[in-house]
């Protein structure tokens, strides 16, 4: 059992470094468990203390050593484990530091599958994975109550270890990022889709694409690949993977989960019908596609997952509804950080006023040049290089684009230009580190704004 594990205290009096305590609740969670271990625990991170206030409150009264606003070569050299945020290039002279020191390098994530003796279901994909991940784990948790969700959503997996108990299925969001340093794939392996995105990152989709493979790179014939037939590069995974592979697709009968007319089976076996779904978009029925495909192949009975599907509403932070004002709805979509999913809300919610833009991650914004030319009744910028390149893509066209400083006055703007039964989108298409924490925080305020509009 894993709470055997966690009395073991693995961990008593060892030296562990956690390089990047980060704003997302990853280091926080590995600062925590070390500390509970009777770890000696340092954090050191290039913010400052004034920058990480918020996470600060959250470890207050912890016996930490903290290194902030820089690094210090020796806390790399004695020590006895060096723990990697995500964020953390691999490439950091730091890392590369450590292990010439013969001191091990490892990530929350990595050691929490070290530890872990009970399946994982992992979710990774460049779009969708907190959607599916999220219903997923509402479905299976109908059957296994002690389910778990973890991973990219902010909460360390090394806190839930505690939780864990014989009965538990464990659902992870995976990011890129989480999914670089494994050297264990999980038991069920799902890929959602895969787009140009963090290309300021990886040094070519290639490279992007390599990190994807990750999550089922050391499966074994007894595990589970799911993948979206749909795309093509994802569909491609299924000649190389060495796990049992199914699929699921919107448009052709798979082996796996897809949809006939109005209806969704697995394999020749009725589940529900798409009027049942709560979310829209497209790419909202492949989701949950997705995550019936994930909770049948773990014997989820299909009257929990109708039940399941006809109660969910979304997640946080994608194309969720904040509010309706005056007949105008403000539509919070700041997960979408890529022109594609920004695509993907245009699509969704036609002609609407919309607010973006922010840092370029490398990525080409040709596409959503042409879709916003269809779709935006007025552009609200947010500063930025995307920003940029987005206005110079529609110089000429006589669009009417507002440029603003802050979400404050985007939300403002917004609303005064907005009249009934308009939308004001906000759905960036780029990273917000310009200007916002992250883009959680961006959407924060998105939402607090809209609360204050009369």
């Amino acid at each position: 059992m894993i709470e055997l594990i966690i009395m073991q205290k693995l961990f008593t009096g060892k030296k562990v470094t956690i390089m990047g305590l980060g704003l997302h609740g990853g280091g926080l969670g590995a600062a925590r468990f070390f500390c509970a271990q009777g770890a000696k625990v340092l954090i050191t991170d290039l913010k400052t203390k004034d920058q990480l206030q918020e996470s600060l409150k959250k470890i207050k009264g912890f016996d930490i050593e903290f290194r902030l606003g820089g690094h210090d070569v020796a806390d790399f050299i004695k020590t006895d484990l060096v723990i990697k945020n995500p964020a953390v290039p691999a490439g950091s002279p730091y890392l590369k530091i450590a292990r010439e020191n013969n001191v091990e390098v490892d990530t929350d994530m990595n050691l929490f599958f070290k530890l872990c003796n009970v399946p994982i279901i992992g979710v990774t994909g460049t779009k969708g994975k907190s959607t599916v991940a999220t219903l997923a784990y509402e479905m299976i948790k109908t059957k296994y109550r002690d389910s778990i969700l973890a991973g990219n959503i902010g909460v360390s997996p090394l806190e839930i270890l505690s939780k864990i108990s014989s009965d538990s299925k464990v659902v992870l969001e995976l990011s890129s990022f989480g999914l670089d340093d494994l050297t264990k794939s999980p038991n069920v392996a799902v890929v959602t889709n895969i787009y140009p995105d963090h290309l300021d990152r990886y040094a070519s989709m290639e490279e992007y694409i390599e990190s994807k493979k990750l999550i089922f790179k050391y499966q074994t014939k007894n595990d589970i690949l799911i993948l979206n037939y749909d795309d093509e590069q994802v569909r491609r995974f299924g000649d190389i993977a060495p796990s049992t592979t199914y699929f699921f697709s919107r448009d052709k009968k798979v082996n796996g989960c897809y949809c006939q007319g109005k209806s969704i089976f697995f394999n020749n076996e009725f589940v529900c019908n798409i009027e049942d779904l709560n979310i829209q978009g497209e790419h909202n029925v492949s989701n949950i596609l997705c995550s019936i495909l994930v909770a049948k192949l773990l014997d989820v009975p299909n009257k929990k997952i109708e039940k399941v599907i006809r109660s969910f509403k979304g997640v946080p932070h994608r194309q969720e509804l904040i509010a309706t004002k005056k007949g105008v709805k403000y539509i919070n979509d700041t997960a979408a950080t890529m022109p594609e999913a920004v695509i993907q809300a245009l699509r969704t919610f036609g002609r609407v006023i919309l607010i973006a833009g922010g840092q370029n991650k490398g990525l080409d914004y040709n596409e959503l040049v042409g879709e916003i030319k269809g779709h935006v009744k007025t552009l609200i910028l947010l500063p930025g290089t995307a920003s940029e390149k987005i206005k110079n893509g529609l110089s000429g066209t006589g669009l009417k684009i507002v440029e603003v400083s802050t979400m404050e006055e985007a939300v403002m703007k917004g609303s005064k230009l907005a009249v009934k039964n308009d939308v004001v989108l906000l759905s960036p298409g780029a990273a917000s580190f310009n200007l916002f924490q992250n883009e959680f925080d961006r959407g924060e305020q998105f939402v607090k704004y809209v609360k204050k509009i009369r």
